[in-house]
């Protein structure tokens, strides 16, 4: 087992080297947006997108190996292509060979803002075994969460490098199925102290805990963010000196049940209760 706080190149998935498309010439209403985020046609990642219509880019890998091999889709089947950022085009299967599949663009890239609010949780969930931790970030990437990071605490200390790799697997598959068009990135393991000045920074921050005011309650009192963070502790709760400490940098405290949960499931049941809290005040204002 190896404590990770100095390879943060592990921890993402698609953020890697800076693409050179030209979006600027490209505009999307939201009903577009919605549209495109929710299309029919099979979806595949590629860090390269077509930089306009008519370009070719090559796919290779994984995704070739479930465009050609899973789905069985052949030369002339129409696809789309995401990079995790915001960018999607449409086209088709030009050649197949036995490395990979040439992609044309039959379409202009276009830049997809996101649409929903960006919810950044840290979760003490390093020692979950039994593919419990698969849950929990296949969930939050479901869901629409912005960044998924482990917090490491008093009684959740370490997480291993196997598992990163097999969580980012888990992810880019969570947002395939999904059909989100924006990378979730599972960000490196933190300490209760470095999270202190997150919160403190952050104009919402909300951290799960026993007996504390229902969430619900809570939220009669909120007003909408853009953004904001989620803390879930670990198997144990946290010590009362970490949960103290992270309500006094500026997190409020909300309970969700009189129940016990373990950490996927709280993480998950706050999760969803802020999104559709987030939802019901959009819709509120349509």
């Amino acid at each position: 087992m190896l404590t990770l706080g100095c390879n943060p190149r592990l921890f993402s998935l698609l953020n890697r080297s800076s693409l050179h498309l030209n979006f600027r010439a490209f505009s999307l209403s939201s009903s577009d947006c919605t549209n495109q985020s929710r299309g029919g046609l099979p979806r595949f990642f590629s860090e390269t997108l077509p930089p306009s219509k008519g370009g070719v880019v090559r796919v290779e890998g994984d995704e070739f190996w479930h465009m050609t091999r899973v789905l069985r889709l052949g030369i002339n089947d129409r696809v789309e292509l995401f990079n995790g950022k915001g960018g999607l085009v449409g086209g088709r299967i030009e050649n197949i060979d036995r490395a990979g599949v040439d992609f044309i663009a039959l379409e202009n890239p276009k830049l997809i803002s996101p649409m929903t609010p960006q919810w950044h949780i840290f979760a003490a969930f390093s020692t979950l075994k039994g593919g419990r931790a698969d849950w929990l970030v296949e969930k939050c990437t479901e869901l629409g969460a912005s960044s998924v990071t482990p917090l490491l605490t008093e009684r959740s200390q370490s997480i291993s490098e196997s598992r990163v790799d097999r969580l980012e697997r888990v992810i880019l598959a969570a947002a395939k199925q999904s059909q989100r068009l924006h990378e979730m990135i599972l960000k490196p393991p933190i300490v209760v102290g470095a999270l202190l000045p997150v919160v403190a920074h952050s104009r919402l921050s909300l951290v799960a805990a026993a007996e504390a005011t229902p969430v619900f309650n809570t939220f009669s009192s909120l007003q909408k963010e853009p953004s904001g963070v989620i803390i879930i502790g670990p198997e144990g709760d946290f010590t009362e000196k970490e949960l103290n400490s992270i309500v006094e940098a500026g997190a409020i405290a909300v309970g969700l049940g009189p129940l016990r949960l373990r950490v996927e499931t709280a993480t998950v049941a706050l999760l969803s209760a802020l999104m559709l809290w987030s939802d019901s005040q959009q819709t509120a204002r349509i």
